[in-house]
């Protein structure tokens, strides 16, 4: 046994151990990027660097053996700095995205290419679990969303951007879920304005487990969606059924009830938080209590709390737009603000999680996008008001997503470390990146090389498992790469390992066809 010093803790390690293993025995957490049990020690990311205090050397935990007498600290600027720049230099070579640019322009984050693949599949209510996670009423949406995800979509480089939302519009219209929620929590909460930011607020609370009581000065639901879109557009029987399903959740709605100076103030004594979403700002509101500038209500931008700590305030009241998605966008991560505020957090609203990005894709590196994928040219809905794509239809748009999201979006620890430190995928970028390479040959994994560390660990685990060829590096300094040895198809060089590569890759280098989700790729089956 030796005996050493980590953060001020006495450890007792085994002999052999590594700083990172005996600090794993004193209960302390040291990040790394390159390490695998399995695959041996072997340092390259420097993730998980710490200070060996009688030196003041930074030396890497994983690979460092702990000894007798060492006194080791884990945290400090300095380590923190390191970290953060060992991130940062990873990144720069980085050539992948980490959500799909529809996702990323898409006011309210929906998961479009997860969408895509259940519509694919011919599954609409799957997909319509996926809309509703982030949008509370596709129908309407998919009819007067102006479709900033479509501008965003690389397959509008090849031809033209997929019919997203059209999609959307398929999902709600023909899918059907069941409302589930969270147990009922205590707290109780009052929405004011039954407009689409005021039910979108509502609906989340609701899955929540929030109580919520909805007050609206109109006799009907929708607010401008009802009484300012011409029904050639928003067919009413859409509007109804939509803002139905949502009131049928279990909401205490109170139609045709003006709330004003008085019923505000007794609407704050009776609840534990309010949503003021009644649209656009007015002196009536002006004289609510609540910091304004004459024309909005003041917020903080990420958790949309105004000056009184228990009311938030979303929509036009906050920021005049006529980006119904955006609205609908700030109910939902309102009803995350609430449950923080109610569960005694400070209020932050929804994380935005950081996002590799390798914007526009170059014309040669149209056809690595597009191996296994519907060449049609876009399929456009019915001219008359309200069209819509029938089944086959649905599924055969579908089938033109590219499917440019990553495989491994929240298990990819480099996704995670830059999260966690703050990196930028910019400090050390170079000035023409590397171009998009994808291999799709293997029956179940992914092989996209831009997205490599060049950790080893897949080589290693290969050779650990005696597969043949397995992987190797290829190549000298800067452009070494993993790759199959003596140009074998990968279909043959992970044969056995495929599936073992994919879990142990710490990013997505290497990931299973059918990614998180346990979606297959519907594109590749039908294309094939």
């Amino acid at each position: 046994m030796v005996r050493l010093r980590i953060n001020n803790r006495e450890v007792k390690a085994k002999k052999g151990m590594t700083v990172r293993e005996a600090a794993a025995l004193g209960g302390i957490e040291i990040p790394a990027m390159c390490h695998n049990s399995d695959a041996g020690h072997f340092a390259s990311c420097m993730v998980c660097v710490v200070r060996e205090n009688d030196s003041t050397s930074l030396i890497p935990s994983c690979s460092a053996l702990a000894s007798e007498g060492m006194v080791i600290t884990t945290d400090g600027e300095d380590i923190t700095e390191a970290r953060k720049t060992a991130i940062e230099l990873l990144l720069s070579e980085h050539v992948g995205d980490c959500e799909a640019p529809c996702r990323i322009a898409c006011p309210a984050n929906m998961d479009i290419p997860l969408m895509n693949r259940f519509l694919a599949e011919g599954d609409p209510d799957k997909a319509l679990e996926v809309v509703m996670m982030d949008i509370a009423l596709p129908s309407v949406l998919g009819r007067i969303c102006p479709a900033p995800c479509e501008g965003a979509c690389h397959r509008k480089g090849v031809d033209e951007p997929v019919s997203i939302c059209v999609l959307k519009r398929f999902a709600g219209d023909q899918g059907s879920i069941e409302v589930k929620q969270e147990p009922p929590k205590e707290s109780r909460v009052a929405v004011i304005g039954a407009g689409i930011a005021g039910l979108s607020a509502v609906w989340y609370l609701q899955v929540k487990g929030f109580a919520c009581t909805l007050y609206d000065s109109n006799p009907q639901p929708g607010g401008a969606l009802r009484y300012e879109i011409d029904e050639k557009i928003l067919g009413r029987e859409v509007l109804d059924r939509e803002t139905g399903f949502i009131l049928d959740s279990g909401v205490k709605y109170h139609p045709g009830t003006w709330v004003d100076k008085a019923r505000f103030d007794k609407i704050l004594k009776e609840y534990d938080a309010v949503v003021v979403a009644t649209g656009n700002f007015t002196e009536d509101i002006g004289q609510w209590g609540l910091e304004n500038n004459g024309k909005q209500v003041k917020v903080d931008k990420k958790s949309y709390r105004t000056s009184i700590p228990n009311v938030f305030a979303v929509g036009n009241v906050n920021r005049s737009t006529r980006l119904a998605i955006r609205s609908a966008a700030q109910g939902k991560e309102v009803a995350s603000s609430i449950e923080q505020f109610l569960s005694g957090s400070e209020p932050e609203g929804e994380q935005k999680l950081f996002n590799s990005r390798i914007g526009r894709l170059r014309e040669d590196e149209f056809p690595v996008y597009m191996k296994g994928v519907s060449p049609e040219e876009r399929i456009e809905p019915p001219v008359k008001a309200g069209g819509s794509f029938d089944a086959q239809e649905a599924a055969r748009e579908a089938l033109r997503c590219m499917h440019c999201e990553c495989l491994k979006p929240s298990v990819c620890i480099l996704r995670n470390m830059a999260q966690r430190y703050g990196a930028s995928q910019r400090r050390f970028s170079l000035e023409e990146r590397k171009p998009v390479k994808k291999t799709t040959d293997h029956d179940t994994v992914v092989f996209e090389p831009g997205k490599c560390i060049r950790c080893g660990i897949c080589v290693r685990l290969a050779a650990r498992y005696n597969e043949r060829p397995g992987l190797t590096y290829m190549g000298r300094g800067y452009d070494v790469e993993i790759a199959v040895p003596f140009d074998e198809n990968i279909k043959v060089a992970i044969k056995k390992t495929g599936s073992i590569l994919a879990g142990a890759c710490p990013t997505g280098a290497i990931a299973l066809r059918e990614g998180e989700n346990g979606i297959s790729r519907a594109n590749d089956d039908h294309m094939s």
